[in-house]
């Protein structure tokens, strides 16, 4: 048995200096004073809309990411791919990497990244920004050897 155990946001921090004139064409999700919004997701409270995303590109994932096709020839326990992408200044997910145990987990994690639906970009000082976000996809792969 295949299940998606564990999806997370996983919030990097990076120093980056922001100066009064100046706003970095792309942020870190941790970091940005107003985090891009997921469809559907309300309110003023950052750390709320943070969590809103957050929950929402996980359940996301654990709904289209087909982890029977891409685990074929996987040893089983614990598994993890780690993508990360940007959510540009128009709200479209781009730039797209994972880093798997094979390249069928990597290329279906990317597959599941596209088919996101278009965000309300993060802003910086009230200017619409890029946003870098890492997601660590984590699943089990059970051993149906074992006989119970």
């Amino acid at each position: 048995m295949i299940s998606i155990n564990t999806l997370q946001a996983q919030e990097d921090v990076e120093i980056i200096e922001v100066t009064e004139d100046a706003v970095p064409k792309d942020l870190p999700f941790a970091i940005i004073e107003n985090v891009p919004v997921y469809p559907g997701c309300t309110g003023e409270d950052n750390a709320l809309l943070k969590k809103c995303m957050s929950d929402n590109i996980a359940a996301f994932v654990g709904t289209h990411f087909n982890i029977k096709k891409a685990s074929k020839g996987l040893a089983s326990g614990k598994h993890n791919v780690f993508v990360n992408f940007k959510i540009d200044k128009e709200g479209f997910v781009t730039n797209i990497k994972s880093r798997g145990p094979n390249k069928k987990l990597e290329k279906e994690a990317i597959r599941v990244m596209k088919k996101l639906p278009r965000l309300q970009p993060g802003k910086q000082k009230g200017k619409n920004v890029g946003v870098l976000y890492s997601l660590p996809i984590t699943f089990y792969i059970e051993d149906n050897t074992k006989k119970g």
